[in-house]
């Protein structure tokens, strides 16, 4: 089977670089695209320097890399330097970027490459907040048809949030546009909280990461570290949830996975609730499933594949 055509649409953040070099590291799966930068964790500048930098880090300066939106559709941004630190890459040292973003905007490159790549050919990997997605699908809605499938990194049913008791970062940050999304009738693979937090970089898992001995593998134990000390003292956990790599590893090993095809509508405009992820895990609804949504996680299965793909780079 051919490699899986992706654009990866980020605003990294430790854990969206952690997935980055997983990709990277899998050609025999995945053939990226492209990297699409979104404001989110940090503002757009610092997320598509990110981006640029994680690409030198594994040697692929070929990777192309575009800057897209810098604000939600219709509210101020917020960013999470309180967890990923002020660059979003806090934790190692690595040296600025010198490949060059390229000319364009992100949501025109998703226009152009889903008009002119064959129908249902290639796959949108959202790990951030989805403005460049819905823009994309509210500028040209005739490429919504053509997506294969979305497999994103977002939102919560039993874990409920972690940017406000009822909401999940990503999702928060931009209600509206995930709105767009999860209405938009493409086929969704969603990997919530509840997924994420039973994938943890606990202290044999990163020590088996650092043991590699590479810069990557230093530089992703690193991050990881950094990345650790919120979750910890946030959540009382063994480590940091690595979060943005699962959608990458479902891509490359989907029975790591489990979940179920439910109804998932997005609450944008309550006060109380705003970017809640209503998923009707009990079908008790009439409403019409829209999205897979993961439930569980094969934590040491996940861990064995992304140490020996970094063992790659």
């Amino acid at each position: 089977m051919s490699p899986r055509k992706i654009i990866i649409d980020t605003d990294p953040g430790q854990d969206d670089a952690v997935a980055i070099l997983l990709a990277l590291a899998s050609p025999e799966e995945i053939d990226l695209l492209s990297i699409t930068c979104v404001a989110g964790n940090v503002p757009l500048e610092l997320t598509a320097r990110n981006a640029r930098m994680v690409c030198e880090l594994a040697g692929r300066t070929d990777v192309k890399v575009f800057a897209g939106c810098d604000r939600p559709m219709g509210r101020d941004l917020v960013t999470a330097e309180h967890v990923h630190g002020k660059t979003g890459l806090d934790g190692p040292t690595l040296p600025d970027p010198q490949m060059p973003l390229q000319d364009g905007h992100a949501v025109e490159f998703l226009v152009e490459t889903l008009r002119q790549e064959p129908a249902r050919s290639v796959t949108l990997v959202p790990i951030g907040p989805l403005t460049n997605i819905a823009t994309a699908f509210r500028k040209a809605p005739e490429v919504i048809e053509r997506v294969q499938e979305i497999v994103l990194m977002g939102g919560a049913y039993f874990q409920v949030g972690n940017v406000t008791p009822a909401a999940e970062f990503n999702i928060y940050v931009d209600p509206q546009a995930a709105d767009i999304v999860f209405s938009s009738g493409v086929p969704l693979t969603v990997m919530p909280l509840d997924v994420t937090h039973q994938v943890l970089v606990t202290g044999p898992r990163n020590g088996a990461i650092r043991a590699i001995g590479t810069p990557v593998a230093k530089a992703v134990a690193e991050m990881t570290a950094f990345f650790e000390r919120y979750d910890r003292e946030k959540y009382g956990s063994d480590g940091a949830p690595l979060h943005d790599p699962c959608t990458i590893a479902y891509l490359i090993q989907p029975d790591l996975f489990s979940g179920r095809y439910v109804n998932v509508e997005i609450e944008t405009t309550s006060e109380l609730t705003l970017g809640m992820t209503v998923a009707d895990w009990w079908g008790v609804s009439d409403r019409a499933p829209n999205a897979t949504f993961m439930g569980s996680a094969d934590a040491d299965g996940f861990f064995s594949l992304l140490t020996e793909r970094l063992s790659r780079l």
